[in-house]
């Protein structure tokens, strides 16, 4: 059985049943306040770090106004994202358009807004950002292969090798474009902290041989995202992945650690959200199944996308888990056969759960809402709602109730 103290003190636990309370499932609350502490957390952790708020982890107003607020910056990936960052009076100098996949009318209207810092990783994107965006400084995200250690890996669609890099970073500057930096992504919710020590080194190689070889000297490091949220599956605490990775940087860079860019989505938000499901139906295939079958009102089209693979592995609680409990297989309500979350996985659920009964999903303030489909079987998006100490607001920032 999963503890529910494990993942969530029992203060912020009667503050969430309270706010959310009155509000139909299913349904994501996200404490805005659990944001701001994790914020400071990693700003203390690595005092050396340049935050870029990855918005496609959860993109609402309020997150993006209270991450603006404390002077984070911001990683976009596309033109929807970068007027919702613009609206709340973010400047664009804040602003990296880190997505390496984009038409060149984006990387013009970016320019035309303000933005002045690209990701690319192949030629024609550089192509298209020396003609849309002159001047601008780019940097090459390089291919990490061995990811396999993430829960949810972003190898073989995004970079390039590092030989490619190279070429990019000085067909860069023949175009008046400014060679900034590397990128890399370990992958998300990476639990091996040794995956960074080989992209730092690959990093290291690149900095080194284009500085000698063409007399480019790059500023900065991308380190893209990984840091954990707490899942089921135990990691290591954000202070050990500190103390590892400002190793790596001092044992390749020495005393001349460039600039260090962290694009962190998951490690933000995710802890502050709750995802309250109801039970629709409960059902065995057979007479002898020991395995119940739990359809919620929820699903992979509709909040869970990244139960897909059975990759993520959300911590599921009751009101009824101090009582006796056995295996179910966790799915959705929709007439799709991949909308099952959990049948691999052996999740277990009271055997006295009912239909009506509130399944609460933790750890679900990041890419539930900002992943969920748009009238998948006719069922409308998962609402997110955000609160604080003063009031509930919806994902476009208006006040839905105010609190004492």
């Amino acid at each position: 059985m999963i503890d529910r103290d494990d993942f969530i003190p029992d203060a912020e636990w009667a503050r969430f049943r309270e706010v959310s309370k009155d509000f139909p499932t299913p349904n994501v609350f996200v404490n805005l306040d659990t944001i701001e502490t994790e914020y400071n957390r990693l700003l203390k952790t690595f005092p050396y770090g340049n935050v870029y708020y990855a918005v496609k982890a959860n993109p609402g107003i309020p997150v993006i106004r209270l991450l603006g607020r404390l002077g984070a910056c911001f990683d976009i990936a596309s033109r929807y994202e970068l007027d919702d960052v613009l609206s709340q009076g973010i400047s664009p100098e804040r602003i990296s358009y880190g997505n390496t996949i984009k038409k060149a009318v984006d990387v013009e209207y970016f320019y035309q807004k303000g933005v002045r810092m690209f990701a690319t990783d192949s030629k024609d994107d550089l192509k298209n950002i020396a003609e849309k965006a002159p001047g601008s400084k780019v940097f090459v995200r390089i291919l990490i292969e061995n990811s396999s250690t993430a829960d949810w890996p972003l190898s073989r669609k995004f970079g390039c090798h590092p030989d490619m890099a190279y070429n990019l970073l000085v067909w860069a500057k023949e175009r008046g474009l400014e060679p900034y930096g590397i990128s890399f992504h370990v992958g998300s919710q990476q639990r091996d902290i040794g995956q960074w020590d080989d992209a730092i080194s690959r990093t290291k190689y690149l900095f080194e041989s284009i500085e000698e070889e063409e007399g480019i000297k790059l500023k900065m490091i991308n380190m893209g995202g990984g840091f954990p949220a707490k899942y089921i599956h135990p990691c290591n605490e954000l202070s050990d992945y500190a103390s590892e990775i400002t190793r790596y940087l001092n044992d390749d860079f020495a005393e001349e650690v460039p600039k260090i860019v962290f694009e962190p989505g998951r490690s933000l938000v995710g802890n502050a959200g709750i995802l309250t499901s109801e039970v629709v139906l409960i059902s065995r295939k057979n007479n002898t199944s020991l395995s119940r079958w739990v359809y919620l009102d929820c699903g992979l089209f509709n909040g869970l996308t990244e139960t897909l693979g059975e990759a993520i592995k959300y911590p599921v609680i009751t009101d009824k888990d101090k009582g006796k409990c056995g295996e179910v297989i966790l799915a959705g309500p929709t007439c799709d056969s991949t909308d099952i979350m959990y049948e691999d996985t052996k999740y277990k659920l009271p055997i006295d759960l009912k239909i009506g009964d509130k399944v609460y999903w933790l750890t679900t303030g990041a890419y539930t809402g900002s992943y969920a489909s748009v009238g998948f079987n006719g069922f409308p998006p998962i609402k997110t709602y955000y609160y604080d100490k003063n009031a509930i607001y919806d994902i476009d920032g208006n006040v839905v109730k105010e609190l004492a």
